[in-house]
């Protein structure tokens, strides 16, 4: 064996020198040699388990270029910033350049000197594109986002169609087709689309164990909202707001109050997008307030809170939003405001569709997002339920499991609620959903009640003494337990099963948890009480006010040479180095995330500041 041979750079050699980092994270090393192989392949691993670096290896080891097509301009910066930083020659093509910087690009391609681009699926239609690739010699085709191109997906786009012309054009090119979330029907329509046939599936946990999840009544929302913000001083977080207008008002009275925040929305004119983004990033302000258009791809890992204030219109999107918080892998927490108004209102939203496939497919999503946020299980088993993974762990970071919602006896309620499902089909033949079975236990006056006769039935009103939203509740629980189901269709109705009816005819004793709103957990929030959720899961202890000041240094780089601080170096990496203390540059260059490149740009200037503090 040659010595040239003996030295050539492996995928281990490449993490080290490049990334910084010793050892692959779970499915990495297996997805880069299937890649190397020159075969497809699918992967599936949630926000902050590494997809980038499944691509960035083996880019660096393949002879052409490797093509990522992606469908966020933000993503696309923020990934060639921290590449190049890296050392790696990578660059962009999309709308945001000028005339000038985007000849200067496509000079470099035609020369060879690229080894990455990322590109946008409009721009790949574009005339010449394609024949432009076909002179590139393109050795790997990166499909980011991939759930994109899912009618069945959350955040389908049509011009993700058009990707698979790519194969046709590419036929000997492996395909890698990457999403942090998809369900089981989303994953095979994706293969379908990109004909992935025969491709290994590389699936890893959607567990984010660093992750504490919680939700509190929306009552006195702000007030809550500020009294979060205010135990987490210092530390930059997103929240998520249903509306543009939400995003503006949020953002403007936590300004007033002292927080720095900017709103984000589609909406805005491109610049104040632009600029609001890059002030987030490179922490200027603490706070995005932002409709769903802002943070897919958004690789920001300092991100320590998302907080939805709105009710999201279904759980994997609410997943992947939450999923930006704790890239990094250090403790973050997830607040959910809910309350039945926002129910109500996404029904609302939901019912002015005019696709009937549509409407039934979003109440269903809806009513499995109000499952999860008045669910009293394990909020971390039931996301990865709704992903088809069976988690057994303990989980010791969601409300539910640290602070125990509070049972009552609920045998009287349950069987007004039951009887009300038994009389409605009883005198009509037909059933009603929960929104009306509610409205007769109230006594309300709807129309469809009384032409119906339900204001005759002897169940009518006997529930006054209970809001209507409560009944709904009440009723979603009930359907949880298998008392009751709610049928699928253009019109779901809640009829009784078999066990409602043992229950109903032997009265059997049935206990229940008290509402969100009403439990001691919550109503101790509400009061300002309740201790902040602790998850030690990826905590690494270290001397904080070494960080501080390495993160102060970090902020200065990164300001000179105009990209956001965690390109310099991740908090990750921070604190290990306030953690260790280096003497040496040598020690330096074997902390987790500090490459060739970056220990020769960066290295002296870093342990000068930790020598300084030592010797303080």
């Amino acid at each position: 064996m040659s010595s040239a041979a003996s030295i050539a750079p492996t995928p281990h050699t490449i993490l080290k020198e490049v990334f910084g980092y010793d050892t692959f994270r779970p499915l990495q090393e297996e997805i880069v040699g299937e890649i190397l192989a020159g075969r497809d392949a699918f992967a599936l691993l949630p926000t902050g388990g590494g997809k980038s670096l499944c691509f960035q290896l083996p880019a660096l080891l393949l002879p052409g270029l490797t093509v990522v097509i992606s469908p966020l301009i933000a993503l696309m910066k923020d990934q060639v910033d921290s590449l190049v930083a890296s050392g790696v020659a990578a660059t962009y093509l999309n709308s945001t350049l000028d005339g000038d910087e985007a000849r200067a690009r496509f000079r470099a391609l035609h020369k060879g000197e690229v080894k990455l681009l990322y590109i946008a699926p409009e721009r790949l239609v574009l005339p010449g594109m394609l024949e432009n690739l076909a002179e590139w010699n393109v050795s790997l085709l990166a499909v980011d986002e991939a759930h994109c191109i899912s009618e069945w997906g959350h955040d389908f786009r049509p011009e993700y169609r058009r990707i698979a012309e790519l194969r046709d054009r590419f036929p000997g090119v492996p395909v890698l087709a990457l999403t942090a979330t998809a369900t089981e029907r989303v994953r095979a329509d994706i293969s379908r689309q990109l004909r992935l046939d025969g491709a290994r599936h590389f699936v890893a946990s959607f567990n984010r164990p660093n992750l504490t999840y919680r939700v509190s009544p929306k009552a006195g929302a702000y007030a809550t909202l500020l009294r979060f913000l205010a135990g987490r001083r210092g530390e930059a977080g997103i929240i998520y707001c249903q509306s543009r207008k939400a995003t503006e008002e949020v953002a403007g009275k936590l300004e007033k109050d002292g927080i720095s925040a900017v709103p984000y929305h589609a909406g805005l004119n491109p610049a104040t997008r632009a600029k609001n983004q890059e002030l987030f990033l490179r922490d200027e302000v603490r706070v995005v307030c932002a409709t769903i258009a802002f943070g897919m791809g958004i690789n920001k890992p300092n991100v320590r809170f998302v907080v939805h204030y709105d009710l999201p219109k279904n759980v994997e999107g609410y997943y992947q939003e939450t999923g930006r918080a704790g890239r990094d892998g250090l403790p973050a927490e997830c607040l959910l405001l809910f309350s039945a108004g926002d129910a109500i209102k996404q029904r609302n939203f939901i019912d002015e569709k005019t696709d009937p496939d549509e409407r039934k497919a979003a109440h269903a999503q809806l009513r499995q997002m109000i499952d999860y946020a008045e669910d009293d299980g394990c909020r971390r088993r039931a996301l990865l339920g709704y992903f088809a993974e069976k988690w057994e762990g303990e989980c010791q970071a969601c409300d539910n499991c640290n602070e125990p919602r509070e049972s009552y006896d609920a045998t009287v309620p349950a069987q007004k609620f039951l009887s009300t499902v038994f009389r409605v089909r009883q005198s009509g033949g037909f059933g009603v959903g929960l929104t009306h079975l509610a409205e007769i236990l109230t006594g309300g006056k709807g129309e469809k009640l009384l032409r119906w006769g339900h204001d005759q039935l002897s169940t009518y009103g006997i529930g006054k003494d209970l809001p209507r939203a409560e009944w709904q509740e009440i009723g979603r629980q009930l359907i949880r337990a298998g008392f009751a189901r709610q049928t699928e269709g253009e019109i779901s109705v809640v009829e009784l099963t078999e066990a409602g009816r043992t229950v109903l005819r032997d009265r059997t004793p049935i206990r229940l948890v008290k509402p969100v709103a009403a439990s001691a957990r919550a109503m101790a929030e509400k009061e300002g009480r309740a201790p902040r959720a602790a998850s030690a899961a990826g905590a690494i202890a270290c001397d904080e006010q070494l960080f501080q000041r390495l993160r102060t240094l970090r902020k200065e780089l990164a300001d000179q040479r105009n990209v956001p601080a965690y390109v310099i170096f991740s908090d990750v990496t921070l604190r290990l180095m306030a953690r260790d203390l280096p003497f040496s540059l040598e020690e330096i260059g074997q902390i987790g995330g500090v490459g060739q490149k970056k220990l020769a740009e960066f290295g002296e200037a870093f342990l000068e500041s930790i020598r300084t503090y030592r010797n303080d």
